[in-house]
């Protein structure tokens, strides 16, 4: 039996089919769920483009998480569509450009705001939202929280301050699983190695980093592969791992683990 037959999910963070989130929408298909795709402002329609390639998916939803509104059109579209959700994955992300790559001491409060509220916020904005959903699988088996991340717990070079807002996304998931345990909700992070999205590209500098990757891990690390973190997320959505919460599984081809 396919891991995830039955299983309802919403993707987010889908925009072209180098995406991680793409990644995990293939897979999960092909492990008999059924997905629900969000996009925002003016990403929708690389968003609706990309869907075609993953067959019949509904239609895209309007979801930007900075807008209440948005977030509670989602929830009632899916509640229409679904009545439950049994996954939803967070791979959302956005900073300014003088958050990425010029160090600390040049993004003013206002920019770094908009990392945090994009970046780290937004995973709580999009539980809250559609709880309600979450609720009636997690009375009924069990829910999964995803959220795509990158290595909070150290200093990279570039990331700058969306190094700190992935930090804060990490404590999120601490204290969102810690709340939501007893709903039957678990939430788990997976923190890839760099893989060469559209998103990575925008980085300063990044394919450097990326270049640097593969010989730093014990593993090997292909950039241009999102499949080991794909398949990461789809353990996280299934019941293998039913008893894990609160967890940043480290799919890096061992780099998190090495020293000097």
């Amino acid at each position: 039996m396919p891991l995830l037959d039955g299983k309802r999910l919403l993707i987010t963070g889908v925009l072209t089919s180098d995406s991680l989130a793409f990644a995990v929408a293939r897979r999960a298909i092909e492990e008999g769920a059924t997905v629900a795709l969000s996009g925002a402002g003016r990403g929708m329609s690389l968003t609706r483009r990309t869907a075609r390639k993953l067959g019949d998916v509904g239609e895209v939803l309007e979801l930007d998480v900075t807008s209440p509104a948005q977030l509670d059109a989602a929830r009632d579209e899916l509640t229409a569509r679904f009545g439950r959700l049994d996954g939803v994955l967070h791979a959302i992300g956005f900073a300014p450009p003088d958050c990425l790559g010029h160090g600390m001491l040049v993004a003013s409060p206002e920019d770094v705001a908009t990392a945090f509220q994009i970046s780290t916020y937004s995973l709580a904005a999009l539980v809250r939202a559609m709880l309600p959903l979450l609720e009636v699988a997690g009375a009924d088996g069990g829910a999964s929280v995803v959220g795509m991340d990158f290595d909070g717990s150290r200093a990279w070079p570039l990331y700058d301050w969306m190094g700190v807002a992935k930090s804060g996304l990490e404590s999120l998931t601490r204290y969102l699983a810690r709340e939501l345990g007893q709903r039957g909700i678990r939430v788990n992070l997976v923190a890839s190695g760099p893989v060469r999205t559209l998103a990575a590209k925008s980085i300063p500098g990044f394919a450097a980093f990326e270049d640097a990757w593969g010989d730093r891990a014990p593993l090997g690390w292909d950039v241009h592969d999102a499949t080991p973190a794909a398949d990461a997320a789809i353990a996280l959505f299934s019941d293998l791992l039913c008893s894990t919460t609160g967890h940043v599984l480290h799919v890096d081809g061992g780099v998190h683990m090495m020293g000097m």
